[in-house]
């Protein structure tokens, strides 16, 4: 080994350890007690017995420390709670998978209680051999994982026309991301046979789900066969009923309005069926009146969910991590920046892992709170090229009449005090 580079190694190890130190020496400062603490110089009743058994909880529960982290609704925001949505809460969860038992629901007339052995699935319509599948029959096609996102159209809804929500959960927690494992729909169209229908360039399926509302949408059919899955686990285990035991189908970058639940038929097409979840709901309507048609696609879109309104600044002045969700239903998130003073000036986010295909992906920006106000945004950019617009730019194009498909930049006002306001500044 050359002298030279021992050199070089060793002044390299030097910044290295400098800035280990320096950053030691900060965390240092905020974690020096100011005297015995007894949590460390006693010994404490978790420590002074034995715990539960591991037989306690066959299956596992969250902790009850943990039991404010629950998806909650607004009870002013529908008639009831069988036509309703509740939110997940994403200001009290960290990476990008969300649990089961956090992730949203969207019912049209309740979760339905729909048993394995009774469950079927019809392929009908313009195919070569209409098919019923068992969930047995689904079983022995080759499968796939995929981790996708699933976001509500009215998410954000109710922020259109200014600042409505005050919380994270509430206005952008109609979003999950799971794993969801299941065989591809092309498999099974395939299976039926697609001679039938001639030319699929214009052809669509029409998908339905077994519940009451039967929530029909047109699906084109250059997307059936390009990514979409009729899936029958979620993050490794079954579906929960809330989200469509024992089969539903994903349809990634889409709107969850089209991810039917309790999937029972699907039948090729040679039109759209313009059912009333295409028509009357689920378009966007412009300031002339006139509606936006197909309009399937999740733009990009981000939100800081630590700090935010449910989630204040506690620990006073010092180091900070602000901490968020960004996702686009065109691709993969490549960029996100945030800005403490209202989209006057930007920082560049770091992303917890290089974005993924129609999934969410964890941004983090570790700054230094001085204990002034702030007004947090974020941006995010996909692999598209898109940029996630202000309010004012989405007005200018679309008005103020619309309820879904609202992907604006959203605004945090975070006080002196660390506690967070939901406020408008477009």
């Amino acid at each position: 080994m050359s002298e030279s580079f021992k050199t070089k190694t060793s002044r390299r190890a030097f910044l290295r350890g400098s800035a280990a130190m320096a950053a030691g020496a900060v965390a240092a400062g905020q974690a020096r007690a100011a005297g015995p603490d007894p949590l460390i110089t006693e010994v404490q009743p978790w420590a002074s017995g034995l715990g539960d058994p591991v037989d306690a909880a066959p299956y596992g529960l969250p902790i009850e420390h943990e039991g404010d982290v629950i998806r909650r609704n607004v009870e002013w925001l529908t008639a009831d709670t069988y036509s309703s949505i509740n939110f997940t809460p994403i200001h009290a969860l960290d990476g990008t998978i969300t649990p089961q038992g956090c992730a949203f629901e969207r019912h049209h007339s309740g979760a339905i209680d729909l048993r394995k052995k009774d469950y079927r699935l019809m392929i009908n319509g313009l195919v070569d051999t209409p098919l019923v599948f068992t969930y047995a029959d689904l079983e022995r096609f080759p499968r796939e994982n995929h981790v996708y996102f699933c976001e509500c159209a009215a998410n954000t809804g109710m922020e259109w026309k200014g600042a409505q929500l005050n919380g994270a959960q509430f206005t952008h927690g109609m979003i999950h991301n799971m794993e969801y494992t299941g065989v591809t729909l092309r498999t099974l169209l395939e299976e039926a046979g697609l001679g039938a229908a001639g030319d699929l360039s214009d052809k669509w399926v029409y998908v339905e789900g077994a519940d009451a509302s039967s929530n029909g949408r047109s699906i084109p059919m250059d997307k059936a066969l390009d990514d979409v899955l009729v899936a029958f686990k979620a993050n490794g285990e079954a579906l929960r009923k809330e989200h469509g035991y024992p089969v539903r189908l994903v349809v990634p970058g889409w709107e969850g309005n089209m991810w039917v639940k309790w999937l029972r038929r699907i039948e090729v097409m040679s039109n759209a069926v313009e059912s009333r979840e295409e028509t009357s709901k689920y378009t966007d309507t412009l300031a002339n009146g006139i509606s936006r048609k197909w309009t399937w696609v999740m733009d990009a879109k981000s939100v800081i969910t630590s700090p935010s309104p449910q989630a204040p600044i506690t620990h006073g002045p010092g180091a900070l991590v602000i901490s968020g969700l960004a996702w686009s239903g065109r691709g993969a998130i490549t960029r996100v920046d945030v800005s403490l003073d209202g989209g006057i000036s930007w920082q560049t986010a770091r992303l917890a892992k290089p974005g993924e295909d129609k999934a969410l992906t964890r941004f983090y920006l570790d700054t230094h709170w001085d204990g002034s106000e702030m007004l947090l945004q974020s941006r995010a950019m996909d692999d598209t090229g898109y940029v996630q617009p202000t309010k004012a730019q989405l007005r200018d194009v679309r008005g103020e009449n619309s309820i879904y498909h609202n992907n604006c930049i959203q605004t945090w006002w975070v006080r002196e005090t660390g506690e967070a306001e939901n406020v408008e500044v477009s």
